[in-house]
């Protein structure tokens, strides 16, 4: 072995030392406090918190990242979830953390649909093989285990579907009490998710807003010491901090995953919008640690025709969404959000990343699931179906160029679905 190999060798070793000790001995993370995403006000980390009571806007979680930033050798040896990133996440004791193996997801790239529109650098972020077969195991996964250390006994949530099903299951895991409410239009595999994972599940007619109405009315609390104590903690989309926090665990896997360049464009299917505020914050925070040197990235905001409040807002300009008073039912259950918490944060993401908002009709989905299925081999939920239908549209319009690098977010399984999806058929 010639000097120079043996040199780098040891080097190499004791690199790998390093991040071995340091793995071992900094587990915690930099989690400092929370601060409202409106103005700034900080709150208290130790303390239960939910949304900002001035603004009565999300809270957002702040680390203190080391002027050096972090060398992301540390990640080389850690387990591929979504905890590997432990120090910008927010539970602060590791026996906390209440996992089913969620994150890491695939990122395939589509050179069948690309090949068809001369694109060569597609890609599909599927989050169909995360637990409860979709993207929600992230968001949920860090709120219960936040609740956790907490010391919070029950959590609830209205739902459209997956993300019933995700605290379900985590909350199974975790000896938690878990209360659902769901729309009634909802396919009974959510409900029945829920049901063997030990929730209450109450149906309630009318949309995800209504859901949020009818939990309200039976989460009432009582005074204890000055302060209202209710019998469950409300984990709705925004309105607690750290579903955020798991979401934006996308934004680092898809940097990690495209060996640290950011993609030109991310076709984001957004609700409630936690992930694509997540992804956004996630490509902040990578800045800040050293992990990446610029954004390129601009992010698509893609609704559904019968319920599309952000698109409505982009087109006209506006910095908040005016609620759907009617939204139309679609098969696309996750895009039924009438009046998104996240309103005025998703639209600056759009403004902030140069992107823009597209909304896509059932019948494009259908025909969306149909051509990832036979084409790629993909059965892609149809929130992740009216990605494609979007990313074509952008194409032919120019907005998108085919030399650019594009990653598609598939949400869940179309598996999921089958109920929606088999009247088409």
């Amino acid at each position: 072995m010639s000097c120079l190999k043996w040199g780098r060798r040891q080097l190499n070793n004791r690199k790998y030392e390093k991040v071995k000790q340091y793995n071992q001995m900094n587990t915690n993370s930099f989690f400092t406090h929370l601060a409202c995403s409106e103005c700034g006000n900080m709150f208290d980390k130790n303390t239960v918190q939910t949304f900002c009571p001035d603004c009565i806007k999300p809270l957002s979680a702040i680390y203190a990242i080391p002027s050096g930033g972090l060398d992301k050798s540390i990640l080389l040896h850690r387990p591929k979830t979504m905890w590997r990133y432990r120090e910008m996440l927010p539970v602060e004791n590791d026996n906390n953390i209440v996992t089913l193996g969620e994150g890491f997801t695939p990122l395939l790239k589509m050179e069948n649909l690309g090949r068809k529109l001369g694109l060569v650098n597609l890609f599909l972020k599927d989050e169909s093989s995360n637990p409860t077969s979709s993207f929600k195991a992230r968001g949920l996964s860090m709120a219960v285990s936040k609740a956790k250390e907490y010391g919070i006994s029950a959590v609830a949530i209205p739902t459209a579907g997956n993300a019933g099903s995700a605290m379900s299951a985590y909350a199974a895991k975790a000896n938690m009490g878990a209360h659902v409410f769901m729309p009634k239009m909802t396919p009974s595999v959510f409900k029945l998710d829920c049901t063997y994972f030990g929730a209450k599940v109450t149906i309630i007619e009318g949309s995800i807003r209504d859901c949020a109405k009818a939990l309200a009315a039976q989460n009432i609390g009582k005074t204890v010491n000055g302060q209202v104590v209710r019998p469950w903690f409300d984990v709705s989309t925004l309105k607690e901090p750290y579903r955020l926090e798991g979401k934006k665990t996308m934004g680092y896997e898809i940097a990690e995953q495209l060996d640290w360049q950011l993609p030109d464009v991310i076709i984001y299917p957004a609700g409630g919008g936690t992930g694509l505020i997540g992804i956004w914050k996630a490509f902040q925070e990578m800045m800040l640690l050293g992990w990446i040197t610029h954004i390129p990235t601009r992010m698509v905001c893609v609704q559904a025709q019968g319920c599309s409040p952000i698109v409505d807002a982009f087109e006209r300009g506006l910095e908040e969404a005016l609620p759907v008073d009617k939204p139309q039912e679609t098969i696309a259950n996750g895009l039924r959000v009438p009046a998104p918490f996240g309103d005025k944060w998703m639209l600056k993401v759009l403004k902030d990343s140069h992107g823009t908002a597209i909304r896509i009709s059932d019948k494009e989905m259908l025909e969306g699931t149909h051509e990832m299925a036979h084409t790629e081999g993909v059965f892609v939920a149809p929130e992740g179906a009216a990605t494609w239908i979007a990313f074509k549209k952008l194409l032919a319009d120019g907005w998108i160029l085919s030399h650019q690098s594009v990653v598609l977010l598939n949400t869940g399984s179309a598996y999921k679905y089958i109920e929606n999806l088999e009247a088409f058929v």
